[in-house]
């Protein structure tokens, strides 16, 4: 993968941000509630609970905070009910955009992501105008301070398909199944592990070398992100690092 979209790298960075505004814990337990409301409570038979369990825990959500959405996602608990949607769109730049919201009012969340595109320069497309651009991947993120060799030999036989240099991480990819194997496997061979997640990845990226498009791009990234309904945004842009460190600055 000669080229790759920064949001992941950045989204870790800023996670400290976004635990105290609170919204990642909220995220991250209507996740949870749906996973056990879709596959059940049972995190050992539950693939997708059981990742977005230890994604909880690791961003510190306490366990019983988990344990009642998971209840709530069984109907042990009374509980909202909401609806998984993905919106398409493209950002300034034809930079393209996956948005994945749960949302209990689908016509309050749909009009509401729209506003944000209406407002940030982006435009909303049709289904599928977008999505075949992205497959579903497992990503994992290892501090660069570990040798490549050494990540390479933890994860390739528990199912790793790549590793790329992303900066001050190593990132590796695998089909998603394979994520907490994967995860295991480092963890297991002593190897700090920063994020572990199913995620979507582009087939190919668009390079953006303009520092104010950049900003705007990451504007809407940011705002759609704000949103309480909405829980991941997935681009296929890749800005250079001297431009996004200029951005960040």
């Amino acid at each position: 993968m000669s080229g790759h979209s920064k949001w992941a790298t950045i989204k870790h960075q800023k996670g400290a941000k976004d635990k105290a505004r609170g919204k990642l814990f909220a995220k991250l337990i209507r996740q949870v509630e749906v996973a056990a409301r879709e596959g059940g409570g049972d995190i050992e038979a539950n693939a997708t609970l059981r990742t977005m369990y230890a994604k909880a825990r690791a961003a510190s959500v306490p366990i019983d905070t988990i344990d009642r959405a998971i209840k709530r996602g069984t109907g042990e608990l009374d509980g909202v009910t909401y609806e998984s949607i993905t919106y398409e769109g493209y950002a300034p730049g034809g930079v393209a955009l996956l948005i994945d919201v749960l949302t209990d009012n689908r016509n309050r969340t749909g009009a509401e992501v729209r506003s944000v595109f209406s407002r940030m320069g982006g435009s909303m497309a049709e289904p599928g105008a977008v999505s075949w651009q992205f497959s579903r991947k497992g990503v994992i993120l290892v501090p660069r301070s570990v040798s490549e060799d050494d990540v390479m030999l933890a994860a390739l036989d528990a199912g790793a398909e790549d590793i790329v240099d992303d900066g001050d991480d190593w990132r590796l990819t695998c089909e998603p199944q394979a994520t907490e194997v994967v995860r295991e496997a480092l963890e297991a061979a002593g190897l700090t592990v920063l994020s572990a997640e199913s995620t979507m990845v582009p087939s190919t990226t668009i390079e953006v070398t303009d520092a104010d498009e950049a900003k705007k791009i990451l504007r809407i990234m940011d705002a759609l992100e704000d949103h309480d309904d909405v829980q991941d945004v997935y681009s296929n842009f890749d800005i250079p690092d001297d431009i996004l460190h200029s951005v960040e600055a």
